[in-house]
């Protein structure tokens, strides 16, 4: 199957969701290898497996998968040479049990699940094994009774490690000894026992230093009275790693003889985990085998698109009576979600896993299966959308044949729409004679006549509530839908005037120029004649059109047509060709504003008031300033 495909259908996430119901490892890793299987009798086989399941599930059966483990990694380490370390062993141990568990759980399950019955007398019991390693194996070391030589060689380890106690513990009672030890006890260091000495008792200490405090305050001494016994504890130490070694490599050869039955018990536990999966899956969905064919015939009843909870059931139907269907409606109606329900779907049980639908649903088993759904267009390859569902769409052309499942989104769009829509009809027409099985969508009313006119082209329409702008998610089949965008358009303010031309141009494709050329001249000439006749006015706000700012008028208009404007704190001046009316002066400002405030800052407009009603301080700066002006005056001659 084509990867971009799985990808668009949401096929890995489907996946996903039946991993989980997994025990372990080995079930997991199946699924993550499963892909569809394009063989009519494999996925006929794989269906009644998930359907077994589901009967020893819906019996309250509780199938023993508790305990098996992914050993896997273990047995490549064994393939290599290794020795299997004990919590090797043990998982190995678990593994065989689990295997004889399930075995005699599907002894006498023939009438609930026939095949899965059959698969059981593939397990090879491997019970001596396990009770050769459940012998000699206790948690993750090597028990003493695995040998004879193993239990002499720990019981002489007992021996000495009690003698180095024994002398230990008299040193440490020693009246003697006390001023030059630390701390009474015994403390194992690298693998030596030791005392913690006094550093400045040392000396007087015989042994040896083993290791210091890390403030040099204590040394750990081993003494000189238990060195002998020391290096006896070495040698049975050596002694009892080798026979370990022994005993390990023993059971390791013990499984490896049988690594092919293990091998083919790891699968046949590794289908189990992966079809009860399927099967708890099922249960959940409430999910069906639907019936299967081989000509491309795919009949969903109430089918649910398992991706998304609660959602409209589908009902749909495509390759008997016409082999494509054009599946038309507003955006957002749901017609993206049909062509991923039904590619999903059918992915779906090509990989043996049951589907949300009712009795009556037939589903198609293909060879391939395309869906150019989405946009993919690519800024690294410079491929606009139009181009890459182009290139989609030749290569799909060159894999396609008579076994071909195609799910087409918005065919032909991405461009001009009438090359769009003659592009996609002639794109649908070849598919057609190749045979394959197509479901497109479309908004493009050329390709729906098309649809209309030809035999084994079907049209079908999303249905939406026009009262409320509401989609309703359900597909008719045998109907034309459009996309509302006149109704949507009317809905949400456009007078029914431009909605009544709209209409008329869609009928006649003529389009009334002469009106549109002489309304835009008309709007021309009056708003030059409105620019020409109004006089600007002080305090009128403009824009003046070579700054694209705002400024204020301060002067009117002189002989030379310029005037003077307020613009970012200073006064230019303008020619009034090169400003713009933003608003004028009786709409900015009351009746009785005093406009010079626009202009004359709050320290002048005081002053000036303070003249006018006599203030001696006013005129004290005044004649103050023109004394200064005065002298200033003298001293420049």
């Amino acid at each position: 199957m084509n990867i971009n495909t799985l990808e668009k259908l949401s096929y890995y996430k489907l996946k996903e969701m039946v991993k989980s119901y997994c025990v372990s490892g080995l079930g997991k890793n199946l699924i993550d290898k499963l892909e569809p299987s394009t063989s009519m009798k494999n996925v006929n086989r794989m269906l009644d497996e998930t359907s077994e399941g589901r009967k020893l599930i819906d019996a309250g059966y509780i199938i023993p998968l508790e305990g098996v483990f992914n050993i896997l990694p273990i047995v490549d380490r064994m393939e290599k040479g290794a020795i299997l370390e004990p919590n090797e062993l043990t998982l190995i141990c678990d593994f065989l049990r689990g295997c004889r568990k399930i075995k005699r759980f599907m002894e006498n399950k023939e009438d609930y699940a026939p095949t899965l019955n059959a698969y059981a007398e593939n397990i090879t019991d491997l019970d001596y094994i396990e009770e050769e390693v459940n012998r000699s194996i206790r948690g993750t070391m090597v028990d003493s009774n695995a040998s004879k030589e193993l239990k002499k060689i720990r019981k002489n380890i007992d021996i000495c490690e009690a003698r180095i106690k024994e002398r230990l513990d008299k040193y440490l009672k020693s009246s003697g000894n006390k001023a030059y030890i630390q701390e009474f006890f015994v403390s194992l260091r690298n693998g030596k026992y030791t005392i913690p000495i006094k550093a400045s008792f040392k000396n007087e200490v015989k042994g040896t230093i083993v290791e210091s405090s890390s403030n040099g305050s204590t040394v750990f001494i081993e003494l000189e009275s238990i060195s002998k016994f020391t290096s006896e504890m070495a040698m049975l130490k050596a002694e009892e790693s080798i026979e370990e070694y022994k005993i390990l490599a023993a059971l390791t050869d013990m499984v490896f003889e049988k690594l092919r039955d293990i091998k083919i018990n790891i699968e046949v536990i590794s289908e189990y985990d992966m079809i009860l999966a399927k099967a708890k899956y099922s249960k959940e969905i409430d999910g069906i085998k639907p019936k299967l064919n081989d000509y491309g015939y795919t009949k969903i009843v109430k089918g649910r698109y398992p991706l998304i909870k609660n959602c409209v059931p589908l009902d749909f139907e495509n390759g008997n009576e016409y082999r494509t269907l054009i599946i038309t409606g507003p955006n957002a109606g749901g017609k993206t979600v049909v062509l991923k329900t039904v590619g999903l779907l059918t992915l779906a049980v090509q990989s043996g896993f049951h589907i949300a639908a009712l009795e009556g649903t037939e589903i198609a088993v293909f060879n391939k299966i395309f869906a150019d759904i989405g946009d993919d267009q690519s800024v690294e390859n410079a491929l606009s959308t139009f181009s890459s569902h182009v290139k989609n769409l030749a290569e799909i052309m060159r894999n396609s044949n008579k076994s071909t499942l195609l799910l087409f989104d918005e065919i032909g769009s991405g461009t001009e729409p009438n090359e769009g829509a003659a592009l996609a009809i002639a794109v649908l027409e070849e598919f057609y004679k190749r045979g394959c099985i197509t479901v497109a969508t479309t908004h493009y009313g050329e390709i729906k006549n098309f649809s209309s006119e030809h035999p084994d082209f079907e049209n079908a329409a999303m249905e939406f509530r026009q009262e409320t702008l509401e989609p309703l998610y359900k597909l008719h089949i045998g109907r034309v839908g459009d996309s509302n965008a006149l109704y949507i358009a009317k809905k949400m303010g456009i007078p029914q005037s431009i909605i009544e031309k709209t209409k008329l141009y869609i009928e006649t494709k003529k389009y009334d120029y002469n009106l549109v050329k002489e309304s835009k001249i008309s709007k021309e000439k009056e708003e030059k004649t409105q620019a020409f006749e109004y006089e600007y006015q002080v305090g009128d706000k403009v824009l003046l059109l070579d700054k694209n700012e705002s400024a204020i008028v301060y002067k009117t208009r002189d002989k030379l047509n310029n005037l003077v404007v307020l613009y970012n704190k200073e006064f230019i001046e303008v020619n009034y060709k090169r400003v713009k009316l933003e608003l004028r002066a009786e709409e900015l400002y009351p009746a009785d504003y005093d406009l010079n405030q626009l202009f004359v800052s709050f320290k002048t407009r005081k002053r000036e008031r303070d003249i006018v009603r006599g203030s001696k301080k006013a005129l004290k700066q005044i004649r103050k300033e023109s004394e200064l002006n005065v002298q200033w005056a003298e001293e420049g001659r």
